[in-house]
């Protein structure tokens, strides 16, 4: 099925439940907290109904499994859309998925794909700045607070409207494993359920975005 074909099938996200992919590359610590959330009921509009990742070692994958969602192993774009239209996906999450999105896959889910960065954008991001390598960034400015940020994915990395962020203070004696550690359980892990759930509603209401 072309690009062109699928972006114009319809949305039809109020008739029941919204369908939702989380995208992972390695271990799947945001994937976890987003289960966590759906099990809690903090996530109650949508259910997540596939991961998909670009790395088929990555321990996202085990854990999807262990919880009986769907996986799927990304070797390009075309087999990704095709998947997407096949498990009638309304919304996707990125969450340590390091891949960048292209334009024909951001078009079609605009105002659909939400991604959490590990900084208070615009700190610290933009391409090549992911994981560690955004702490030992803050690190070595010397900035006092830091935080996660999650926003709308568009075709500019870490570009998307932003939809909340949470600060997280730096310690002095923090490595850039402690902070990273500190900021997924004070800020990713709280922000990222909550924005989920929110777009989720959002959709399943009908609310234009």
């Amino acid at each position: 099925m072309s690009f062109l074909a699928f972006k114009k099938r319809s949305f039809d996200m109020t008739a029941g439940e919204i369908k939702i992919c989380v995208m992972v590359s390695g271990g799947g610590t945001n994937l976890q907290a987003l289960i966590d959330a759906e099990k809690s009921g903090i996530i109650h509009s949508g259910k997540i109904s596939l991961v998909v990742s670009d790395n088929p070692d990555a321990y996202g994958l085990v854990r999807a499994e262990k919880n009986g969602i769907a996986t799927f192993i990304s070797k390009d774009e075309r087999d990704l859309v095709a998947k997407l239209k096949e498990n009638h996906i309304d919304m996707i999450v990125l969450a340590g998925y390091l891949k960048i999105l292209s334009p024909d896959v951001t078009s079609l889910y605009r105002n659909r794909i939400i991604n959490v960065h590990p900084s208070l954008i615009p700190s610290f991001c933009g391409k090549g700045c992911y994981g560690l390598r955004v702490h030992r960034k803050a690190l070595e400015y010397g900035v006092k607070v830091t935080g996660a940020t999650v926003h709308f994915v568009n075709e500019i990395p870490d570009g998307g409207k932003i939809i909340a962020q949470k600060a997280v203070e730096i310690m002095d004696d923090d490595t850039p494993q402690t902070l990273q550690k500190r900021v997924m359980q004070e800020a990713e892990w709280i922000l990222l359920p909550r924005a989920t759930e929110k777009l989720a509603a959002e959709l399943k209401g009908g609310i234009a975005l």
